[in-house]
């Protein structure tokens, strides 16, 4: 297997340490294979995360957003009469599980929900209106407006 060392990286950027830190991090191959989930786009600026948590109800799972990164984890509480099951074949995980997804910026979670042992995220990406591209008339000539003074007045140059 091949690594990469990305210390030189972190010492010529500034300020760009979460951009590192993906790279990082996306050279490591994810282990964990559970729960397993899926990613659809639903339309242009809406995307669906869906995971299989059977066996985990509401109060079992948490959903949270922190710096673009949304975390799904589930934690079976431990329900008064299960401690005397006895099995003859176990094959529902009940395991504890943390799942990361890496947000673009602009990407909010919008609502989740827990639906026969799938849980669903909906995710909307929101441009603000400072972000988006604006387009710009052209005159044709030369400006014929003249700049106009909106703070100030004449000063002496030293």
């Amino acid at each position: 297997m091949r690594t990469v060392d990305f210390t030189p990286l972190y010492r010529s950027i500034v300020g760009f340490d979460r951009l590192a830190d993906m790279m990082d991090s996306a050279t490591k191959i994810e282990s964990q294979g559970y729960p397993p989930y899926n990613i659809q786009h639903v339309d242009e600026d809406e995307y669906l995360i869906e995971l299989a948590v059977a066996g985990f109800g509401e109060e079992d799972l948490t959903v949270e957003v922190q710096e673009n990164v949304l975390t799904v984890s589930g934690r079976i509480s431990e329900k008064e009469g299960q401690d005397d099951r006895r099995f003859v074949h176990r094959g529902i995980a009940e395991r504890a599980f943390e799942r990361r997804f890496h947000l673009a910026d602009h990407v909010e979670v919008t609502d989740a929900g827990l639906k026969n042992g799938l849980l669903t995220v909906r995710l909307v990406r929101e441009i603000p209106e400072a972000a988006k591209p604006k387009r710009i008339a052209i005159q044709s000539g030369p400006g014929k407006t003249k700049a106009k003074l909106i703070e100030g007045g004449k000063t002496k140059a030293a």
